[in-house]
């Protein structure tokens, strides 16, 4: 298993683009959610059985531009200080953009995980 939440989000997109639905698995707590736009996916097995049954195209690339990791420094109230029990490691967003087989841009998104004991726990997904 991936040691942070960065090498957890390069490898859930590496397992979709592969088809490597059971390391997708894997990668997910039992209680994972996924809220997107146009919907949300409750529960591991309900998410991979989308990603493999039906989402509109599986033949796509997720190309990741940044990884952006939590400041354990930073509250969000404009001031950095010390914040407690903030991990680094839990809390992770991602931009990227995902082409279509002949190298078109779909669309570009951003994507924000928690990790729970290991596992991705929650994603939010923003789509440009």
């Amino acid at each position: 298993m991936p040691a942070d939440a960065g090498d957890l989000a390069r490898d859930y997109y590496r397992t979709i683009d592969e088809g490597a639905y059971g390391e997708l698995r894997d990668l997910l707590a039992d209680a994972f959610v996924q809220r997107r736009p146009d919907r949300t996916l409750e529960g591991a097995d309900r998410f991979v059985r989308f990603m493999r049954e039906e989402r509109p195209e599986t033949d796509t690339t997720h190309v990741v531009e940044r990884v952006y990791r939590a400041d354990p420094r930073d509250d969000g109230d404009g001031a950095s200080g010390p914040i407690g029990d903030v991990d680094a490691d839990r809390y992770v967003a991602v931009e990227g953009r995902l082409e279509r087989a002949n190298g078109e841009q779909w669309f570009r998104f951003v994507d924000t995980f928690a990790v729970v004991d290991g596992r991705l726990a929650t994603l939010r997904t923003y789509t440009m």
